[in-house]
C-alpha cells in the first residue's frame, strides 16, 4: 500500500468522462469515500482509512437532492468546497469527483433503485423515499469509481445495512468496510447537520449519546427485554424539554425488525429533533 504523500497530488473532476479517464489509467487498489461535503473529522478517519489500505483514494462530494424530500435542508445543506478540498488534499486523498446534479442525473433520467423494506422502516418511515435516493447514488457511484474497497461510518447504520444488501444483491465487485461512529470529546457523534445547533441546542443534543450509554449499560448488566431499553432510553430524551423523538428503535441488525427480546446482537438507533435539527445515533449491541 502506498504511504501517505508527501505533498498534495489531489485531482479535482467534475465530469464523469473525465473521472472514468482518469481512473482507467490507475493500477492497484482504490479506496472510495463517497460524501455530501462539508467534512469532519468523521470523514477524515475513513479517508485514513482508506489510505492505509490501498493504493490509491478516491472521494466524491454530492450533495444528492434524491435523498432529500420536498420539506427537508438540501438547499441549505452545508456546503464549503475550497475547505473540503483543503481537508482531502492534507488526507492524501488522490481523485475527488465534483459533479453537477445535472451530471448525475440527466433530463429525462427515470431509473431508480429500491432497497425494499430495509428502505421503508426507521429513517424510512419518517423519510419516504430517502433510501431510494441513497442507493441509486451509492450504485451510480460505484459505476463511475469502480472502487475495490468503499468505507462508510456506522453512524448511519440503516444506510450501511441497505448498501451491503445491495452490494449483496446485484453481485457488485466491492467490498463495503465499516467504520465506527466518530465522536465529540462529550460524545456527541459528528454530523454535518451539528452546525445547525445554537449553544443551547449543542447542549441539549448530548441527551442522545446519554441514551446509548444507558442501553450498552443494560447490556452489562444483562438486561435483555428490548421494551424496557425502549421505555428507558425514551424517558432519558424526554427528560430533555427541547427534545422530539421520532424513534427509538432496537433491531436485528440485518433484517431491522424490530426485537422484543435481545438473543444475539441488535442495533439500538434513534432519532431525535433538537429545535429544527433532527439528529440520529445508534450503537451495537453484542457484537
Amino acid at each position: 500500500m502506498s504511504p501517505p504523500p508527501q505533498e498534495s497530488r489531489l485531482r479535482v473532476l467534475k465530469s464523469i468522462a473525465e473521472f472514468r479517464s482518469v481512473r482507467a489509467g490507475l493500477s492497484g487498489s482504490l479506496g472510495f469515500v463517497p460524501t455530501m461535503g462539508y467534512l469532519h473529522e468523521g470523514h477524515v478517519a475513513l479517508v485514513r482509512a482508506a489510505r492505509e489500505q490501498n493504493d490509491h483514494v478516491g472521494v466524491s462530494v454530492f450533495v444528492n437532492p434524491m435523498q432529500f424530500g420536498p420539506k427537508e435542508d438540501f438547499s441549505r445543506y452545508p456546503r464549503d468546497e475550497d475547505r473540503d478540498l483543503a481537508l482531502l488534499a492534507e488526507a492524501g486523498v488522490d481523485l475527488v469527483l465534483m459533479p453537477t446534479v445535472d451530471e448525475m442525473y440527466p433530463a429525462g433520467a427515470t431509473t431508480s433503485v429500491d432497497p425494499g423494506a430495509l428502505g421503508e422502516v426507521l429513517e424510512g418511515a419518517f423519510r419516504p423515499g430517502h433510501f431510494r435516493g441513497v442507493a441509486t447514488i451509492v450504485l451510480k457511484l460505484f459505476e463511475i469509481v469502480r472502487p475495490t474497497r468503499a468505507y462508510f461510518g456506522r453512524k448511519d447504520a440503516q444506510q450501511l445495512v441497505v448498501i451491503r444488501r445491495m452490494v449483496r444483491d446485484l453481485n457488485l465487485d466491492v467490498e463495503i468496510v465499516p467504520m465506527l461512529t466518530v465522536r465529540e470529546a462529550d460524545g456527541l457523534a459528528m454530523s454535518s447537520r451539528n452546525i445547525y445547533l445554537s449553544p443551547v441546542e449543542r447542549e441539549s443534543a448530548l441527551c442522545l449519546h446519554k441514551a446509548l450509554t444507558l442501553a450498552q449499560e443494560m447490556w452489562a448488566r444483562g438486561l435483555r427485554d428490548a421494551g424496557t431499553y425502549r421505555a428507558r432510553m425514551r424517558e432519558v430524551i424526554d427528560s430533555e424539554p427541547s427534545a422530539i423523538i421520532d424513534y427509538v428503535s432496537v433491531a436485528d441488525p440485518e433484517s431491522l425488525e424490530e426485537l422484543d427480546r435481545i438473543q444475539g446482537p441488535a442495533l439500538v438507533s434513534m432519532a431525535v429533533r433538537i429545535g429544527r435539527t433532527r439528529l440520529i445515533d445508534n450503537v451495537a449491541l453484542g457484537e
